[in-house]
């Protein structure tokens, strides 16, 4: 996965999140939208709309002090936890 930031700001952030898709950048902000702290988060993966854009990008606003970039890692932690609970849950019943 390559991460390519376009824009970093106080209290926004975007990042470009090469090679995934609708899956997995679903997951991602919506584990964002449930962190204290995120206002919004959102991505684009529209290549028309975007100027010939090709990768996701993933846009994160904050609030409260809230870094964008601690709350991106917050919540890919948070979804790394789920993911392996669900796995453990899986084995289990297997």
């Amino acid at each position: 996965m390559e991460l390519r930031v376009v824009r970093n700001e106080e209290t926004e952030l975007e990042i470009e999140i090469a090679g995934e898709d609708h899956t997995f950048m679903n997951v991602l902000k919506g584990a964002l939208l449930e962190m204290d702290g995120v206002s919004a988060a959102t991505y684009d993966m529209n290549p028309e709309q975007s100027g010939g854009q090709t990768e996701p990008i993933l846009s994160i606003k904050t609030e409260d002090g809230t870094a964008p970039l601690d709350a991106l890692e917050r919540a890919a932690a948070s979804v790394r936890e789920k993911t392996d609970e669900f796995r453990d849950a899986f084995e289990a019943a297997a």
